[in-house]
């Protein structure tokens, strides 16, 4: 109804709404459905252009995607053309969410970004660039001032703002109350990472079925230096002592993670509950569209939280945090925590972060 009264003023629904344009590139990959699923109904954003690989350009995305979220594909984000990926892709666009390969975003976006586009990106080609923000909005909403640095250091008119690792994303939100209220001097992290992770189609069944694999290629480094950058100042990482392994788990979706920690001043169980619980950051302050209520959920259960029942809380955008307890080796706490990871690890995070940016009216 409110399209058709749009049409007969002349204007488009999004002029009326004060919608931005968006542009997805890597739609068809599963951090890019998850981008198409959250941006079709978006309060905000409207969906303009889809665009992905030689391989799917000039069909129509329900053709060529494999479609995994668990909402229906919306009929009408079905029935577009898919561009090929790349510059002329994004004209038309007010900004652009990069769900795109590494090895083919370590290009792309610093020229989208040289062409004035601002780009939020999923891919990890540009993470630990000093000049790019690594946005996990309520842990460093305040890091989104490296945009100006970056500007000035590169030239650029546009620019490339990124996300975390999923695993990364998960952490450092469940970190950040204690980090503010009682500091940080260890970390330790174990992981049991969902299939989903590893993109469609991920890890062959043979390799997965009835088994554990312990190892993620790259996993770990990207874990401990994210972790830091974003917990940092804007230009200066954190210094705490960070050590994780990971392993891929025959889970679909959501990343739990067994954390222990040495505080600076001294907590206890209560305590950390406590923080964590209390814990609102910027984009609930803002009451921007996707922050959750309650960023980190505190479960009192012995056995939660478990991915099955605990990935969708807040939307997928919560942290599920459970068992916390005092850790005798480190003499600090440690606990599990729980995040979806195509959601908060990735997809809901560009978006939420995409909102922070216009409500900070960098866009």
């Amino acid at each position: 109804m409110f399209a058709e009264l749009a049409t007969l003023l002349g204007r488009t629904f999004a002029e009326i709404y004060d919608l931005l344009k968006v542009a997805i590139l890597g739609a068809t990959g599963l951090a890019g459905q998850w981008l198409v699923s959250l941006l079709s109904d978006h309060p905000w954003f409207e969906i303009e252009v889809l665009a992905a690989s030689a391989r799917s350009a000039g069909r129509r995305y329900s053709e060529c995607v494999r479609w995994r979220p668990p909402r229906p594909l919306p009929q009408d984000v079905g029935e577009m053309a898919v561009e090929l990926a790349g510059v002329r892709a994004a004209e038309g666009a007010d900004l652009v969410f990069s769900s795109l390969p590494s090895n083919v975003a370590r290009g792309l976006e610093p020229e989208l970004a040289k062409r004035g586009f601002l780009v939020v990106s999923d891919a990890s080609a540009h993470r630990m660039d000093e000049y790019v923000p690594l946005m996990n909005p309520e842990v460093n909403a305040e890091h989104i001032e490296l945009l100006e640095l970056q500007r000035k250091a590169y030239g650029w008119d546009g620019a490339v703002v990124t996300t975390p690792n999923c695993t990364a994303a998960v952490l450092t939100l469940s970190l950040k109350p204690i980090f503010d209220e009682h500091g940080l001097e260890q970390v330790i992290v174990s992981t049991m990472q969902a299939i989903s992770g590893a993109g469609y189609p991920g890890p062959a069944s043979i390799d997965l079925v009835d088994n554990i694999i312990p190892f993620i290629a790259d996993e770990e480094e990207k874990v401990e230096a994210e972790t830091l950058k974003i917990l940092g100042e804007a230009e200066k990482a954190a210094s705490f002592a960070i050590s994780t392994s990971c392993h891929r788990v025959p889970v679909l979706d959501g990343h739990l993670e067994a954390v222990f920690v040495k505080t600076s001043k001294e907590a206890d169980p209560d305590s950390v509950a406590e923080c964590m619980e209390d814990f609102r950051g910027e984009p609930q302050r803002l009451e921007l569209p996707s922050a959750p209520e309650k960023p980190i959920i505190v479960r009192r259960e012995v056995d939660r939280p478990q991915p099955r029942f605990d990935r969708l809380a807040g939307g997928g955008m919560s942290v599920v945090v459970g068992r916390i307890r005092r850790d005798p080796a480190l003499g600090g706490v440690k606990y599990l925590v729980l995040g979806h990871n195509l959601v908060r690890g990735a997809a809901g995070c560009a978006v939420l972060t995409a909102e922070l940016l216009r409500a900070r009216k960098y866009v």
